[in-house]
């Protein structure tokens, strides 16, 4: 419990809670229909794409920038998050989309409410589809944060916004018209709440986790596997610190060849 006692542990699961708060109420506010027509998957999928963006570059500095439970949960199938961590951004990323999705429903006048940006299945797509397109499009995503957040390759916050963004709305522009392209369970938690509508919610979990779950896998052990020891693994999980190296050994004095005189 050392990182509960640590000031930063408390500003990441805030910052968590603000963008959870901001990614919902814009990237939902954006699938709303103010007028009579086709619905605008393209406006709906940059709004998406472009909030998640925007958060990573304002807030990936203090949190990791991650807004959504399958990141989460990939960070820590991968021991690049504590377990204390994970959990207190779980409930930040939850109660946040909540909230900003009360926030919206506030705002919004009533007879433009709709489903609040509801994610729903096509009719013509089954739970057991719908689970796999999910699946599928959170693991290109989770790919994708991995790569950009990879400190390995120069990943940092500012360049790994454009592109985790890119990856988000990608997802949406093939996934809206199948599942609504939920990617994140908090998203789709937050108008299932408002609206009291869970209706194959389980999809919008079952998917984006096991996605997570399986890109993950795939980065750290196959596609750019980290070479850590067991004991090193479980550290980062309790949150403890990283073992000390000992110190170098100093360079041994050369030896002097003496011969003796005859």
């Amino acid at each position: 419990m050392r990182e509960l006692r640590s000031s930063s542990f408390w500003r990441a699961v805030l910052a968590e809670f603000l963008g959870s708060l901001l990614y919902a109420l814009l990237g939902l506010g954006a699938s709303l229909r103010w007028a009579p027509g086709p619905h605008g998957v393209l406006g709906a999928a940059l709004a998406f794409g472009l909030a998640q963006a925007t958060l990573v570059q304002a807030l990936g500095h203090v949190s990791g920038g991650h807004l959504n439970p399958a990141i989460t949960l990939a960070f820590l199938m991968a021991s690049q998050l504590s377990l204390p961590r994970a959990l207190g951004y779980l409930v930040a990323q939850l109660l946040g989309a909540l909230a900003g999705a009360g926030v919206l429903y506030g705002v919004t006048p009533a007879p433009m409410r709709g489903t609040l940006g509801l994610s729903a299945l096509h009719p013509s797509v089954g739970p057991g589809q719908g689970t796999v397109v999910e699946l599928l499009l959170t693991a290109q995503f989770i790919l994708c944060v991995f790569a950009s957040f990879d400190d390995r390759h120069d990943g940092r916050p500012g360049s790994a916004a454009l592109p985790v963004g890119f990856s988000l709305a990608l997802g949406h522009l093939f996934g809206i018209h199948y599942t609504g392209a939920g990617m994140n369970p908090a998203r789709s938690f937050a108008p299932a709440v408002i609206t009291r509508n869970f209706t194959n919610h389980w999809v919008y979990w079952a998917g984006p986790l096991l996605g997570a779950v399986l890109a993950a896998l795939l980065y750290e052990f196959a596609l750019c596997p980290r070479p850590r020891s067991l004991a090193e693994r479980l550290a980062i999980l309790k949150g403890e610190p990283p073992a000390a190296e000992p110190p170098p050994e100093p360079p041994a004095e050369p030896l002097e060849l003496k011969t003796q005189g005859l």
